[in-house]
């Protein structure tokens, strides 16, 4: 069984007065080999409003709320950086490798490549990767021309890539996406989809009645949501917020044993100097959100009865993950999902920065 490390209840008082607290991340952009700056940058905290560009002399500078953050540099044809940040740190020097391909990758894309890939498996990857929710029925992809679709017969797999950032709009929200892809790739003989990239939100322009019905829509995408459980985990208020834990029986492959105190030392370290928790359960979990039904759609597209009163979600810890104020978590890859939260894919999907009306 892991052990997480208990902190005692002083390591809270001594940060209790750090709740509004904001703080910066500046430093400059370099090539790895010359150390000639890059100008033009993009730089950015992953699943976030924030960001920039850097200057001429490749120097940046970005606030944010308190809170952990990927941030993300990437400039073309380099390859692209990740710094977890989580307090002030000015002078940061980030060296950019060159991008350099590999010609028998490049061979082999090609030999897989889908030629009329968005014509064929554009409907699906869009059900997938932005979802078949409500919110999704109000999204597009902008520039679908970027997508490179591949399938591999002998794995049965579907791949996507993209030459540039994915352009998104999202109607139901309110946001624009660039969403920097890494990989999609679909695994049709057990179902499963895994995605991996990097996202920068940006508010649209709308009318006074477009910004009440997006405000709106945002509250009830995030109710529920993993952001907000992460955070009212955080906050030691998952019961006031609506949420419950049960953990499988050691015994079964079907019973769910209610967990009664998940801030049982077994489960959960708490308030460190780091300013974040640690959470650990060493079998599969449901999560239960008891304040809202699941949507019909949901209901519909699973089977499950009309009377179902509560959104479930499963998920699986392959190692402890640690969580900071805002709702951002580590090691992300860690956190599988399944059920509802799983069904939620990109368009119901908020910022780190994103709050909700009070």
């Amino acid at each position: 069984m892991k052990i997480i490390h208990f902190v005692c209840l002083l390591a809270f008082i001594g940060f209790s007065n750090i709740v509004d607290a904001q703080f910066s991340v500046s430093g400059k952009i370099i090539d790895s080999a010359s150390g000639d700056p890059l100008p033009g940058a993009s730089v950015y905290c992953h699943n976030t409003t924030i960001g920039t560009a850097s200057n001429k002399q490749g120097e940046f500078s970005l606030q944010m709320k308190a809170g952990g953050y990927d941030l993300i540099v990437t400039y073309t044809d380099y390859q692209t950086r990740l710094i977890r940040v989580s307090g002030d740190t000015s002078n940061l020097i980030i060296p950019m490798v060159k991008q350099e391909k590999n010609m028998e990758e490049v061979v082999v894309r090609s030999s897989n490549e889908v030629k009329d890939g968005w014509e064929k498996y554009g409907s699906f990857f869009v059900e997938h990767f932005i979802g078949a929710t409500p919110n999704a029925a109000l999204c597009k992809i902008l520039n679908p021309d970027v997508l490179k679709f591949y399938f591999y017969k002998k794995s049965n797999k579907l791949k996507v890539l993209a030459d540039s950032a994915i352009q998104i709009e999202n109607k139901a929200l309110g946001y624009r996406l660039r969403y920097e892809l890494d990989s999609f790739v679909y695994y049709y003989k057990t179902d499963i989809n895994i995605y991996r990239g990097y996202c920068l939100y940006t508010e649209m322009d709308g009318t006074g009645q477009e910004k009440k019905t997006w405000n709106t829509n945002r509250a009830k995408a995030y109710y529920g949501s993993k952001l907000h459980f992460m955070r009212s985990y955080y906050d030691s208020t998952l019961a006031e917020d609506g949420f419950t834990i049960d953990m499988l029986d050691e015994n079964s492959d079907t019973k769910f044993i209610p967990v009664k105190d998940p801030y049982d030392t077994a489960y959960y370290s708490g308030l460190d100097s780091t300013m974040e928790i640690e959470i650990w359960y060493p079998r599969k979990i449901s999560i239960s959100y008891l304040k809202k039904r699941p949507e019909p759609e949901y209901i519909k597209k699973f089977g499950l009865p009309k009377n179902v009163g509560s959104q479930i979600s499963y998920v699986d810890l392959n190692d402890a993950i640690a969580i900071k104020e805002n709702g951002y978590y580590y090691d992300q890859k860690d956190w599988i999902n399944q059920g509802y939260w799983s069904w939620k894919n990109l368009a119901d999907q908020l910022p780190y920065d994103y709050e909700p009306p009070e």
